[in-house]
């Protein structure tokens, strides 16, 4: 058995099992992610898509996601990579590409625009020590690594990663501590921690998709720009007024199918809440 350090849960993980995620296991004593380089979707993506708005706006990426996740949103749009009895079945049909492949694919697309590699679609910071052996190449080549992460994940357990990602959009799913506890099985304050140290190391973008009878009241969507807008760099000086943040409709999937899509005139409404705090808010989905 062995402890694994990524976030709050601190898994106690026996020999050959996995943890919640259902990607990092305990092999020889050690945990280790089993998804390590196993990929199940690879893309060449507008940088809008992750979504990064204010990040080389205009350019490419190569965007590859694997499997495995450790919450549990209940309108997970990717839940057959991310949870579910979907995953079980990944270790044995994901493509296995090494961080030296893939920084080879990265470099064959430059000529359409490419400038480096998004790690998305599930949860990468489960398996953070593929994107920095990945990332550690890329730099080697002048293009970008960049993050679509839930942001769950020890600061301090992931750290190395600081000095070789340039960009990440970080969900903020909700802004209390029911929502994160309750429906997605996570910890609000671990997310807030994260994004705290991250946007002293790299560009950082927010989102938070809105979910009627969730997150959806102004008074939420107020104290979480308002949070954000108070964020200070590695010096103390202010900078979360110019961190954007994109508010994302819901539409109905998965488990929570017991409402309807988020309503366009709501977004567009909790936008102008949100711009008393903040200076870049998007909508998405709209």
């Amino acid at each position: 058995m062995a402890e694994c350090n990524v976030c709050f849960r601190h898994c106690h993980i026996d020999e050959g099992k996995y943890g919640f995620c259902k990607v990092r296991t305990c092999r020889d004593g050690s945990i280790v992610p089993d998804n390590y380089g196993k990929v199940t979707s690879i893309a060449l993506d507008p940088i809008e898509k992750k979504p990064l708005n204010r990040f080389f706006p205009g350019s490419m990426i190569v965007s590859v996601g694997s499997y495995g996740c450790n919450l549990r949103c209940p309108f997970c749009q990717n839940y057959g990579i991310s949870w579910a009895e979907e995953v079980e079945k990944w270790p044995e049909k994901a493509k296995y590409i090494s961080p030296e492949e893939l920084c080879r694919i990265a470099v064959a697309e430059k000529p359409y625009g490419n400038i480096g590699v998004a790690f998305t679609y599930n949860e990468p910071l489960i398996s953070y020590e593929y994107v920095l052996d990945t990332a550690k190449l890329l730099r080697e080549h002048d293009l970008k690594t960049v993050l679509v992460t839930n942001g769950m994940a020890d600061a301090s357990a992931v750290g190395d990663l600081f000095g070789y990602v340039d960009a990440m959009n970080i969900d903020l799913k909700g802004f209390t501590d029911h929502y994160y506890e309750d429906l997605l099985k996570g910890n609000r304050r671990m997310v807030m921690d994260f994004i705290k140290e991250a946007v002293k190391h790299c560009h950082v973008e927010v989102t938070t998709l809105i979910i009627p009878g969730e997150n959806d009241t102004d008074d939420e969507i107020f104290e979480l720009s308002r949070w954000i807008g108070e964020l200070t760099d590695d010096s103390g000086n202010p900078i979360g007024e110019n961190i954007p943040l994109h508010l994302s409709r819901f539409f109905p999937k998965f488990h929570m199918t017991d409402r309807d899509a988020t309503d366009v005139a709501n977004v567009y409404h909790l936008k102008t809440v949100a711009e008393k705090n903040l200076k870049y808010v998007y909508t998405g989905n709209c």
